[in-house]
């Protein structure tokens, strides 16, 4: 299904901060934009005050007519969710299109430059940082974060002219490998997840599958000395970083007076 052709999205946990993201930006685009969650939160009822239609009870009666074209309609749902859910199997027993919230996210980046940031830990910190820089210059981004920025009190940064797309790569269930990069950032590989990986080889193996499918002319930057092998195409570049040494680093840094 063509994202910019469909006319409805529906979320099975609408609430998550991931899938949030994703509501406020199919929002951005004019489509209608409905779901469910388990429970209500501020970040729920933000999005219904933003237009979105989320009720908190499973309950396929409360599916609208808006949401039950499967011609039409998108539906998005988090891992999270059982396969026993109502409103789930619903949807699956009447031939909707169902794509997982990196799926959509994967879509996204194959019609725009995608600038995923993947790692063990830093990912938000730094797709959040790297969304502000873009912002903030002529560059301009649309990015999708994993925490509501302190800056703009939102997850979610549009822009009307850029091609680039700032989202974290998460590792979890694998869910890297439906994207395609154009620049990636790798902050860190130390083991994770191993009640889905199962060992540390494993985990190491998923990054290097990830770093193959960064768009040939495109980069990865990697933090200098971390365990991994990447398996790049030919044209993506290779860059390191660190705080002292690597292609990007910093130098004459001074502190005092509690100042940088």
């Amino acid at each position: 299904m063509d994202v910019n052709t469909l006319q409805s999205v529906y979320f099975i946990g609408a609430g998550g901060i991931g899938m949030s993201a994703l509501v406020r930006y199919f929002l951005s685009k004019g489509k209608k934009v409905g779901g469910y969650d388990r429970t209500p939160s501020e970040l729920t009822e933000k999005l219904i005050e933003e237009g979105a239609s989320i009720h908190y009870e499973e309950n396929t009666e409360l599916i609208t007519d808006t949401f039950r074209n499967p011609a039409t309609t998108l539906v998005v749902y988090t891992p999270a969710v059982p396969d026993t859910h109502k409103e789930f199997t619903y949807f699956r027993e009447n031939g909707f299109e169902i794509h997982k919230r990196s799926q959509v996210l994967g879509m996204l980046t194959r019609t725009g430059k995608g600038l995923c940031v993947a790692g063990t830990h830093g990912k938000t910190t730094t797709s959040t940082m790297t969304a502000h820089l873009l912002h903030q210059s002529h560059v301009g981004c649309n990015a999708f974060l994993g925490g509501i920025s302190k800056n703009y009190g939102t997850n979610l940064l549009l822009s009307d002219s850029s091609e680039y797309m700032v989202i974290e790569a998460d590792e979890f269930d694998r869910s890297f490998h439906w994207l395609s990069p154009y620049i990636s950032v790798i902050t860190a590989t130390d083991p994770d997840h191993l009640d889905i990986y199962g060992t540390k080889e494993a985990y190491l193996e998923s990054f290097r599958k990830y770093t193959s499918l960064i768009q040939p002319g495109g980069a990865l930057i990697v933090c200098k000395d971390i365990e991994l092998q990447p398996a790049l195409q030919d044209g993506v570049r290779l860059y390191t970083y660190s705080k002292e040494e690597g292609d990007f680093h910093a130098e004459n840094i001074r502190i005092g007076n509690g100042e940088i």
